[in-house]
């Protein structure tokens, strides 16, 4: 009837760690998700590319500002004190631009995010916020602090004890699962507070894939039917929010699901400085003593972690001799030579891209210079201790950078990145009047 008051759009989110696109589809499939099923035959499901590295702390990031690094200055999970070799730990205040809940709380919009990875220490947004990885401290990972007494009330935790889980599995899927229940007793407890936008981020699915993907991949792994269940939880999670959203908002145009990046297992760890070091491209003062502040002024690139790769430039840091002149023709270089990397006959490198043509922005050239991103199976690290190229840990599966997913009731087109997002998401809002 033409008199009725229109129901005013609301925005929900639910955020899965490192679950990729062909994860989602092949456990759907098998009915293992029988609520992501459903959800499959009424919407969309989008390929999603993460960032570029392709972690949590970029990729999120990216996410919650609807940019890249060269505006948000995030560039990885540490980096570099201005002027030095010495390493900081950026966090949630180190954000260089606002986040879309910034700009909702503008328009006078209520927000609620849960879990939200790279929000540590939390800080003023136009609701309620819980940080989620790298949080430390719970009291300082909530806002407004009032919050605090609800949440010890229902035991939350912000995430499992991954040191000790990486050690003992048995203390992991406990843990798993302590965890996914303070995140269904969340979202219980703040979902009747008065909100037009929420989200819900899961990290476990994150946890489980870096220590047990194998357990997913081989279904002899004493572990698969453990894995299997873990996300049959997750899916009954998923189910009652989306059942509980379409009785509120009628239908699902405001439900939004995605990842920051998708997963792949081992076959080796890659170590981008040992190999620098045999290409000559890397030396350091004292051979005993691996660190930036014992580099040699005569090394020409450097790398960290994940696959960030930096030339030792005049002015940019202490020692360094590489002139700016000089920068494309070494990048040139270095991009060959990786490109030419194998392994058993195997190809190592997929791309090597220069950050100028994939970053933009006033901070670009705080970050790398390059950044190399791995054949599936090989995971590149920045470790200075390493002697030898190739290695393994105990670590299984790996980060990918373009099989996340996207799942939403319309259909967004191709070639989405996760950066995309904030303005898909916040459209419904930011467009009512």
């Amino acid at each position: 009837m033409w008199f009725l008051k229109k129901r005013k759009p609301r925005v929900c989110v639910i955020g899965l760690d490192g679950v990729p696109i062909s994860l989602v589809q092949d456990l759907a499939i098998k009915g293992y998700l029988p609520n992501f099923a459903s959800l499959l035959e009424q919407g969309h499901l989008h390929p999603l590319k993460a960032s570029l590295p392709e972690i949590s702390s970029v990729s999120w990031s990216d996410f919650m500002t609807g940019t890249n690094s060269g505006h948000h200055g995030i560039f990885g999970f540490t980096d570099f004190k201005p002027g030095s070799y010495e390493l900081r730990f950026p966090n949630f205040h180190n954000l260089a631009t606002s986040t879309f809940w910034d700009h909702l709380g503008q328009a006078k919009k209520k927000v609620v995010v849960l879990n939200q990875p790279s929000t540590y220490p939390a800080r003023r947004i136009p609701g309620f916020l819980i940080s989620g990885f790298v949080a430390i401290e719970l009291e300082k990972a909530v806002f407004p602090a009032g919050i605090l007494p609800k949440l010890k009330k229902i035991n939350y935790q912000i995430d499992i004890d991954t040191f000790a889980c990486r050690q003992d599995h048995s203390l992991l899927w406990s843990q798993l699962v302590s965890t996914l229940e303070a995140r269904a007793k969340a979202w219980e407890l703040f979902w009747p507070e008065e909100w037009d936008y929420f989200e819900l981020v899961i990290t476990g699915t994150d946890r489980l894939h870096h220590f047990l993907w194998s357990a997913y991949e081989d279904e002899a792994h004493p572990d698969h039917q453990s894995f299997l269940n873990y996300y049959h939880q997750v899916d009954k999670l998923i189910g009652k929010i989306v059942t509980r959203f379409r009785k509120e908002n009628e239908e699902l145009t405001g439900l939004f699901l995605l990842s920051d990046h998708g997963f792949t297992g081992i076959k080796q760890e890659v170590y981008l400085n040992a190999w620098l070091e045999k290409e000559g491209l890397l030396r350091f003062k004292d051979s005993s003593e691996k660190n930036l502040t014992n580099i040699h002024p005569d090394s020409l690139v450097f790398a960290l972690d994940p696959n960030r790769l930096y030339l030792h430039l005049e002015g940019k840091f202490p020692s360094g001799q590489v002139k700016a002149k000089d920068k494309d023709t070494l990048k040139k270089t270095i991009r060959e030579k990786l490109l030419n990397l194998n392994f058993e006959g195997q190809r190592v490198i997929r791309e090597v891209f220069d950050t100028q043509d994939i970053y933009s922005g006033p901070l670009v050239e705080q970050g790398p210079d390059l950044i190399a991103l791995g054949e599936r199976g090989f995971d590149l690290k920045g470790s200075l201790k390493k002697h030898m190229i190739f290695g393994r840990t105990d670590l299984v599966g790996m980060h990918t950078w373009d099989d996340a997913f996207f799942w939403a009731a319309s259909d967004w087109g191709a070639e989405l990145k996760i950066s995309d997002l904030a303005s898909i998401i916040t459209k419904p809002l930011l467009n009512h009047k």
